[in-house]
């Protein structure tokens, strides 16, 4: 049943009833939306525009976008340092941008010959990664904390394309030669790939769709990058252990890699796990003193370079790479590759891959950004972030580049070095930019093995998600199931169809939750002007004959059928015509008909066509049935496409009210015009 709008009782023998004084001495005449348009609405609303008038202001507006002053508003949107360099504080940034660029750009130079070996493509060119997104970013980012460049999720899945684009001979044994030539095969695939994702992220930016980030929501992205952690712990084992075995690719590679790797084990090269066991004991530790220290060290300790630095010498001074047979990075090419463009005749084939990668950075750098800027109180453009790696994944494709993005560890080491703004990306680049000129020839004796060590304890911070799962248990158990079955699905299957299948099943979850909703009825609090449902341990007001009901979902074709069943069960409209009306209040409560509804609109965020038939269709039954149907709080959407479906010709526009207090006032006034059976019930 439903709820009144003041405290009355029910007369008694020969009494009549009086409802109308205790409103008019609190409440105002009620308003429908024709009054309250005429009162307050478009009396000062621009008259609608003719054809031509509407086309000669879209080309006025053009030709001042086109003018002087827009093209430096376009030019001050486009290219961000326009805007914060002018503003930017030499004294008190500089040196923390200094020292946090010098610090990442370390950090950058193992983590990107690692990665590289991830993508299986030579080291050097995660060297490249390491430069050329990071130059453009700087340019054209807005993540003032954003680190960029080399990502082992992405590095994972470019290197599953390449695998299966450029799949090396069975005999696997090759010349130095055919080599090279599978080397160049494969990065020319990797290139392509960065190339498809970048086009594919300047096409969203062009048709403005930063809105999809919020798409992937955080249990998504968190178990996407939690599952491909355990990815590349599994395809790092053969280099941990010095065994050359084939990379497995597609559903199920985890296991087929560890099956293999057990088969393999008596085979291991002693040296390399020796090696490798040797560099976990060291950067592990190093990265939980950084991690605990972090506010009491100037500058984290750099391991990983530490690490990199001690191993080439010890593997020069041993000669493990001949007397052992120990796998060493070899000799890194002095300077840039020449500028090429990726083989535009494998981007078919290569779209499959792009579209999940291009998803991935996009969410990967949106979600970082979004953390760092509400902390530090600036604002970033998530079209302009689009912009910004779509065109750093394009253009560095052109130098033999694999897909890149923004990157957990580098951003938050980056921040804790004292980081204020892009312009540490430009002392990053000035460290990768010494290597690539001038110091290459000191990693050429480095171990493969401590490589692998390197993406095994980059992993450490993703490994760690894990632990927010009961909290997430206690927060929404809905996104407790989207974070294991992302994580089921990117382990079990593969990271591009676990992804998939995490977004599907969060969107899922999110239409199945609009499904379940009740509609519920309301009555009125005690002394208040509030109504509030009928089930909750409050004093509520009801008035026999009269509902009022309040559906707080989106009405749409999914929901149609909910809809319908909570309003037969509430106003006991039946397949078989006029039933009793349930009620919600106390057992003992006597059920008398329903002769007035209020449906409260104002949860009704949107209505599609079947949505709005559906409530046609409800005016029409209600018609039939004598009871008088009122709509309040519609919001000018949903009352538009209300109005096309037909809707005014069931019910006048005196029907419909401005708020739910307006339509249980001018029900009351119906109910007691209609006879003195009316009484009010507290329950």
């Amino acid at each position: 049943m439903s709820g009144l709008l003041g405290a009355r009782t029910c007369p008694g023998p020969g009494e009549a009833s009086d409802l109308k004084s205790p409103l008019g001495a609190k409440f105002r005449e009620p308003l429908t939306e024709g009054r309250f348009q005429q009162l307050f609405g478009d009396a000062e609303q621009e008259p609608e525009l003719p054809a031509e008038a509407r086309l000669t202001r879209l080309w006025r507006w053009r030709a001042r976008a086109c003018s002087g002053p827009g093209a430096w508003r376009l030019l001050l949107a486009r290219l961000p340092p326009l805007r914060w360099l002018p503003r930017y504080r030499w004294r008190a940034w500089l040196l923390g941008d200094a020292v946090a660029g010098v610090t990442v750009g370390i950090v950058h130079v193992p983590q990107g010959m690692a990665f590289a070996l991830l993508t299986s493509v030579p080291p050097v060119f995660g060297l490249y990664t390491s430069f050329f997104p990071v130059l453009i970013y700087t340019l054209l980012g807005t993540g003032r904390h954003l680190s960029t460049g080399t990502f082992a999720v992405l590095s994972l899945m470019t290197g599953s394309a390449v695998e299966r684009l450029v799949p090396e001979p069975l005999g696997g044994n090759l010349s130095g030669i055919e080599r090279e030539q599978l080397d160049a095969q494969r990065v020319g695939a990797a290139a392509a790939v960065a190339f498809g994702s970048g086009a594919l992220m300047l096409g969203m930016f062009a048709l403005q769709l930063g809105v999809l980030a919020t798409f992937l929501s955080e249990p998504v992205v968190k178990a996407l990058t939690s599952g491909a952690a355990l990815h590349v712990l599994v395809s790092q084992l053969p280099s941990l252990l010095g065994l050359p075995l084939p990379r497995q690719i597609g559903c199920f590679a985890l296991f087929k890699t560890l099956a293999a790797v057990l088969m393999a084990l008596p085979r291991s090269s002693p040296a390399e796990l020796t090696i490798s066991a040797l560099s976990l004991a060291l950067l592990l530790p190093v990265k939980e003193l950084n991690v605990r220290f972090r506010d009491r060290l100037p500058t984290p300790i750099p391991g990983e370079i530490v690490m990199v630095l001690l191993a080439s010498v010890l593997c020069f001074t041993s000669s493990l790479d001949t007397r052992y047979n120990v796998q060493i990075v070899g000799l890194l090419p002095g300077g840039f590759p020449q500028p090429l463009l990726p083989n535009l005749a494998e981007l078919p084939r290569i779209l499959a891959d792009s579209l999940p990668m291009a998803l991935v950075t996009f969410a990967v750098s949106a979600s970082l950004a979004s953390i760092y800027a509400d902390k530090y109180s600036y604002t970033i453009d998530s079209n302009q972030e689009l912009l910004a790696h779509g065109v750093s994944n394009l253009v560095s494709s052109l130098f033999s580049c694999f897909p890149n993005s923004a990157t957990l560890a580098t951003t938050s080491l980056l921040v804790d070095a004292g980081g204020n703004t892009q312009l540490a990306g430009l002392f990053s680049c000035a460290i990768v930019l010494s290597v690539l000129l001038w110091l290459g020839p000191f990693f050429y004796y480095l171990p493969k093995a401590v490589l692998a060590c390197i993406n095994i304890s980059s992993m450490r911070q993703m490994f760690f998600q894990m632990q927010e799962l009961p909290q997430l248990w206690r927060i929404s158990r809905v996104d407790f199931a989207v974070w294991m079955v992302t994580w089921v699905a990117v382990v079990t299957l593969s990271v591009d169809l676990g992804l998939a299948i995490g977004v599907v099943f969060s969107m899922m979850t999110v239409v199945c939750r609009t499904q379940r909703v009740r509609c519920l009825a309301l009555g009125l609090a005690e002394g208040t002007e509030l109504y509030r449902p009928l089930r909750e341990n409050h004093k509520l007001l009801q008035v026999p004959g009269l509902c009022i009901l309040s559906y707080p979902t989106p009405l749409y074709f999914g929901t149609r059928g909910q809809f319908r069943h909570n309003l037969e069960w509430h106003l006991g409209l039946g397949e078989g015509g006029k039933e009793t009306p349930k009620t919600d209040g106390p057992p003992d409560a006597v059920a008398e008909p329903v002769r007035v509804v209020v449906l409260d609109c104002s949860g009704v965020t949107f209505a599609d066509a079947a949505g709005a038939r559906e409530v046609v269709q409800l005016a029409s039954r209600c018609q039939d049935a004598g009871i008088h149907l009122l709509l309040a709080q519609c919001n000018v959407s949903v009352l538009g496409t209300l109005t096309q479906a037909g809707l005014l010709d069931r019910v006048t526009p005196e029907q419909l009210f401005v708020s739910v207090q307006d339509a249980a006032a001018h029900a009351l006034e119906r109910l007691e015009s209609a006879g003195p059976k009316t009484c009010t019930v507290w329950v």
